[in-house]
């Protein structure tokens, strides 16, 4: 198991406001690695890829990819069980439990994040009408699925922050983006999981590597604007 340390040459394509890269930028953090190059691949409409980004990910071309004594990985979920797996960190920490039943409960959650909260979320930002009040409903819909999940517990996986809350926490930086898109509050229908992303930014890890809402906010708001501008063409 490679530590992550000087002799470990880690390189993470990423995006300040990419969900996926949130990911693995947590789960580096809750690790305790610190020593890794970021490289900030422009994916927004607004600019356009490093031509090391289709030569590190020739398949989908899309971030984020890190990148392990020259070897890329993919897929941000599978990103971060290769850190959890192959990069030992400081901390010694497990995002995934060793118990395997507990492990494929983890895995499950992870995955209904990325097909019932993704997909509506997205289109939460970049729709109005009918579009986007189906999409609200959708994304609530899946939210209070994992606030039932979640029950009393401190994370996903218990007292332990882990891989679900890995998967979920970089959605509540969007919380208030999609609030303000989409005209409705998270906190009314889902106080639980407001709590829990309270809690969870709270942690050293999350503030190392999370941006601020706000400034998440600014820059959906004008790619909503775009977006729409050119549905009305």
């Amino acid at each position: 198991m490679a530590k992550g340390g000087k002799d470990e040459e880690l390189i993470l394509l990423d995006h300040w406001v990419s969900l996926f890269s949130m990911r693995v930028r947590v789960a580096l953090a809750e690790k305790g690695i610190t020593n890794y190059e970021c490289k900030e691949e422009n994916i927004t409409i607004l600019g356009g890829k490093s031509p090391m980004l289709p030569e590190m990910n020739p398949v989908h071309k899309q971030i984020p990819v890190l990148i392990h004594n020259g070897k890329p990985v993919f897929e941000s979920l599978i990103i971060v069980e290769y850190i959890d797996e192959v990069l030992m960190g400081k901390s010694g920490s497990k995002l995934l439990p060793s118990d395997p039943y507990r492990r494929s409960q983890g895995r499950f959650w992870a995955h209904f994040v990325d097909t019932k909260v993704y997909p509506p979320s997205w289109n939460i930002w970049r729709t109005k009408g009918k579009t986007q009040e189906k999409a609200k409903a959708d994304f609530i819909e899946s939210l209070k699925a994992l606030e039932d999940e979640l029950g009393e517990k401190c994370y996903f996986g218990g007292e332990k922050f882990g891989f679900v809350d890995v998967a979920l926490i970089p959605f509540y930086c969007w919380f208030y983006t999609y609030e303000v898109c989409g005209n409705f509050s998270i906190m009314a229908v889902c106080p639980k999981i407001v709590a829990w992303g309270k809690r969870c930014v709270q942690r050293e890890a999350m503030l190392k590597s999370l941006p601020d809402i706000h400034k998440v906010s600014e820059l959906i708001l004008e790619l909503r604007s775009i977006q729409l501008a050119k549905q009305e063409w």
